[in-house]
């Protein structure tokens, strides 16, 4: 039997262990999982070891395969150095990327899983240092929507419940690594292809993609409208800041032109007018415009 050991109340640094884990170590994707007191072992458990020295984490112990992961003081165990540049899941994603032969095949898709897990893995070593407390507006509200909160709030909510914990988090690890995927390829997309232009609130910025995270990462770079069109549905949705003491945009003129350029199109302008839609996942029976992703821009830069 394959298991790996953490502490009891998993933190966010244990689960992240656990799933690199359970993710990417070959053969392990099945193991379960027990807890002991942090700091201590699956045995001795009463008494902690002070200096183990084992050559790799996986060790035998009766029949069974084990390791441990933030806690027993072993290969995966950081808690015997000062670093704050290391934690659990660094010393884990450092070891099953050299046991994972999916990740010495060079090619994009690897490349961009690795850097996108790498990613992941900073933000919790920063976490389990605390280092939350210098984020930018660290006291904010919207802070206690973030995954760590989460999890201390679940603690409150569903005491003692450490497979919970576990199972909850695996989920959104396992999105998160989708949504760092999305911002990685967006990232290249910005910067290699995506089409700017110039309106008199300020640069914008058009993209031919089905990744539509381009337009959210693009207004946090400071781009005042962002639009995508879908290649394989034809779909359009063009995105302007919110309005602010600076900027008050409204895209009610550039509704009105692109449906007297393409009436048979079905065009929805949001009543804030920051939004206009030319179809939508949430509604399918909007017809998609003939119009060009340049001859929308035109438009844009017109109004």
């Amino acid at each position: 039997m394959k298991i790996v050991v953490t502490h009891t109340s998993p933190d966010m640094d244990a689960i992240t262990s656990v799933w690199l884990i359970k993710k990417y170590l070959p053969g392990w994707e099945n193991a379960i999982v027990k807890f002991v007191p942090a700091g201590e072992r699956i045995v001795n458990s009463e008494s902690r070891i002070q200096n183990p020295e084992f050559e790799d984490p996986i060790e035998r112990i009766g029949d069974d395969e084990v390791i441990h992961v933030d806690t027993g003081l072993g290969p995966l165990d950081h808690h015997q150095t000062a670093s704050d540049k290391v934690c659990g899941a660094s010393l884990t994603w450092d070891y099953v990327r050299i046991k994972n032969l999916e990740f010495k095949i060079q090619n994009e898709k690897t490349k961009s899983k690795i850097e996108a897990v790498s990613r992941m893995v900073r933000v919790v070593v920063d976490m389990d240092h605390f280092k939350e407390v210098f984020w930018k507006d660290a006291t904010e509200d919207y802070h206690e929507f973030s995954l760590i909160s989460i999890l201390d709030g679940l603690k409150v909510q569903k005491p003692d419940q450490d497979e919970y914990y576990l199972d909850f988090v695996y989920s959104c690890l396992d999105a998160i690594l989708h949504q760092f995927e999305n911002r990685i390829w967006a990232e290249k997309e910005i910067s290699e292809s995506g089409q700017k232009f110039t309106t008199r609130f300020g640069k914008g910025i058009g993209f031919e993609t089905i990744n539509d995270s381009v337009i959210k990462l693009a207004q946090k770079m400071g781009y005042v409208m962002a639009l995508r069109k879908d290649p394989r549905k034809g779909y359009v949705r063009i995105k302007a800041l919110p309005s602010t003491d600076k900027i008050k945009i409204d895209l009610t003129l550039a509704s009105e032109k692109l449906k007297k350029m393409d009436p048979e199109a079905t065009w929805f302008l949001h009543i804030s007018k920051k939004m206009l839609l030319n179809g939508s996942i949430k509604n399918p029976k909007m017809r998609p415009t003939r119009l060009s992703l340049e001859e929308i821009i035109k438009v844009l830069e017109q109004i």
